[in-house]
């Protein structure tokens, strides 16, 4: 059927058709269905749904997703027909019955998360069935290879181009922008794309975007990266791997991270964006992701999977029992980061943490010899051209201005009694956070005064919450006086 499409701006978040009543009856269109809508040679499946008073018969309302993507104008005629429910919903329906999926279902399953044929509460289902019963190693890797090769993938005059990442889920820990700016300043090709939050108060693009622009199309991102060796953007404005950023935004409302699709979601990146040399960090610990056992096994998969892929892999193991650095939150974590490449008294967590990534990365290209890298990149730092290095990054990208401002609203708790700091919990502290508007709230956080192993007077600081909303503030500051996340012995 030809409808003609009306004015209509609204950002759904996903690809959805609204529809008169008759057209939908004459169609057999049922709210929840799946249609096409296809214009110019491009089509894009959305979800139906019937709508009375906004549009009339002939006419038809398309969320801003699917506008966007077929690049419609108001008026045009689109195409509209009803599809069945494919058959990688049966594939679904396999792995949550704990079957193991072949590589032609997994393909399947991802090029349909990718072209919007899944409902989101099928890809919930896929989900959380890699969650209950996970994946075998060759699954894994059927899984990777088809997350890369459903989307963009880049490509460098360099045989070399360094990546890391780390497994996330550590409040604060907002070492990649300054191991990038190190590893960049000693002339390594580094283009370090990096996902939002998913369980964490901030992710490193939401951070980079305090500063400076961090979405860009595939193109702008090789002229960005060849300028000045380096980038800090965001992966899911490049068309990197896109089904993961579809699997992410699901896992996220689901709070679950299964390891076969972390495993998938951070490799399948790293092959899309061209690296050869890439540094795993894995915290574990109380409050981590995992434990250290976890941790390891997790490790183990990494470089197995790593081989198999091509990619020159190594994995480090570092204690995630609390918060790195003082700031959890976009503008407060990125604060921290200046403050480590402007030598301004930094964070020494943060600092140590990132100088030792950034030694073994110099080292994994050989750039320094063994045992040398982190002397370099120390170096790198004191002298002031990692901090240079930074610069030209944000400026290349696009400065942002205004962008460190605070939260309007804050409250400072401090210490009941004296003693030492014996546990801050890492989950309850990222809870908080996002509570008060994080990540999507840039200068809302928590800044922390205190970490494991400090001594505490009574009346000192803890911490100090930021809320652009006093309802905001109020529940975080409820729920830390009851939870009580920073124990003092």
């Amino acid at each position: 059927m030809k409808l003609r499409l009306k004015k209509f701006d609204v950002a759904a978040g996903r690809p959805i058709v609204f529809m008169d009543h008759d057209d939908a009856r004459k169609m057999d269109v049922n709210v929840g269905d799946r249609v096409e809508i296809s214009c110019g040679g491009k089509k894009i499946i959305g979800r139906a749904d019937i709508v009375e008073g906004y549009v009339k018969s002939g006419e038809i309302l398309l969320s801003e997703d699917i506008v966007k993507f077929i690049n419609l104008k108001p008026g045009v005629d689109v195409n509209v027909d009803l599809v069945s429910k494919p058959d990688s919903a049966e594939f679904i329906r396999k792995k949550m019955n704990d079957k193991e999926l072949n590589k032609n279902e997994i393909f399947s399953i991802i090029s349909d998360v990718v072209n919007n044929a899944l409902t989101e509460a099928e890809i919930a289902q896929f989900v959380v069935a890699v969650y209950k019963n996970g994946m075998s190693h060759r699954e894994t890797i059927d899984l990777t290879h088809a997350m890369c090769q459903t989307g963009t993938v880049l490509k460098w005059k360099s045989k070399i181009v360094a990546d890391k990442h780390s497994i996330g889920g550590i409040a604060g820990n907002r070492t990649t922008p300054i191991i990038v700016s190190i590893c960049a300043a000693a002339g390594i090709i580094m283009p370090k794309t990096s996902s939002r939050a998913i369980t964490s108060a901030a992710g490193t693009a939401d951070v980079i975007e305090t500063m400076a622009k961090v979405d860009f199309p595939a193109k702008e991102l090789q002229r960005i990266v060849s300028k000045v060796g380096a980038c800090l953007a965001w992966g899911g404005s490049l068309g990197l791997a896109p089904a993961d950023d579809k699997l992410i935004k699901i896992e996220k409302i689901l709070k679950l991270d299964p390891e076969s699709q972390l495993l998938a979601s951070i490799l399948s990146k790293k092959l899309s964006v061209g690296s050869t040399h890439v540094l795993i960090d894995i915290p574990y610990g109380e409050g981590a992701k995992v434990s250290k056992k976890g941790a390891e096994k997790l490790g183990e998969r990494f470089l197995w999977l790593g081989k198999k892929l091509g990619l020159k892999i190594k994995v480090i193991f570092t204690l995630g029992n609390q918060p790195i650095g003082n700031g959890i939150g976009p503008a407060l974590e990125m604060m921290d980061v200046l403050r480590v490449l402007r030598r301004d008294n930094p964070p020494k967590d943060l600092e140590t943490k990132a100088l030792m990534m950034a030694g073994i990365l110099i080292e994994m290209v050989g750039k320094a010899k063994n045992g040398k890298g982190e002397e370099m990149a120390y170096k790198l730092l004191e002298s002031g051209k990692a901090l240079k290095k930074f610069e030209e990054i944000v400026n290349t990208q696009g400065r942002v201005r205004d962008g460190l401002k605070l939260a309007k609203y804050n409250q400072t708790v401090k210490a009941e009694k004296s003693g030492f700091v014996k546990k801050i919990d890492n989950k309850e502290m990222n809870n908080l956070a996002t509570i008060m508007g994080c990540p999507v709230d840039k200068g809302t956080g928590i800044y922390l005064f205190k970490h494991i192993g400090d001594k505490v007077e009574k009346g000192d600081d803890l911490v100090t919450f930021y809320a652009e909303a006093k309802e905001k503030l109020n529940e975080a500051l409820m729920i830390f006086k009851t939870k009580m996340p920073i124990e003092v012995k």
